[in-house]
């Protein structure tokens, strides 16, 4: 049985990483999505939140597994008996940096491969980021996100001046 990763933050998850995981079902019998607790990010959303969202946005696919580990992705692998990390790439700055993390990765654990997906043109300009920045405005991201997600970004945003006010 082949098993890949497809570590990431998703803060939060985006239809280009939708596509992603939609494509990578279709080459491995087992997906296993790991939400990396990042401590050099400041999330907008919980740990709790993030998995959420992608078990919500996955729930209809049979072979995701929705997880969430701190650590080395190396060790995440092996937990999960995965032999490749799926990374999705938008651009040649994607793809210099993903290739240092995959030989990295590689020289940690030579039995860990990394496959690239190429983002599907419609969403290679997509991030989670830009999410975020278009939503603190108030801005449509509907377009960008699952339904369930927009709701949770206005939500967020609408709690957050509330807060300040």
């Amino acid at each position: 049985m082949s098993i890949a990763v497809y570590p990431g933050s998703f803060d939060p998850v985006t239809y280009g990483h939708l596509d992603i995981i939609k494509r990578s079902i279709r080459v491995f019998d087992k997906l296993v999505i790991g939400i990396l607790l990042n401590s050099e990010k400041n999330p907008l959303f919980s740990m709790e939140e993030r998995v959420e969202f992608l078990t919500e946005a996955t729930k209809d696919m049979e072979n995701v597994e929705v997880k969430s580990f701190s650590g080395l992705l190396v060790d995440f692998a092996r937990e999960n008996n995965a032999d490749i990390t799926v990374r999705g790439l938008r651009a040649v700055t994607d793809f210099e940096y993903e290739l240092q993390i995959a030989q990295i990765n590689n020289k940690l654990d030579s039995n860990l491969d990394t496959m690239f997906f190429t983002t599907s043109t419609e969403y290679a300009y997509l991030s989670s980021t830009i999410v975020r920045e278009i939503a603190s405005y108030h801005g449509d991201v509907s377009e960008l996100v699952p339904p369930y997600v927009e709701q949770k970004l206005k939500q967020k945003f609408r709690e957050r001046i509330e807060g300040e006010a």
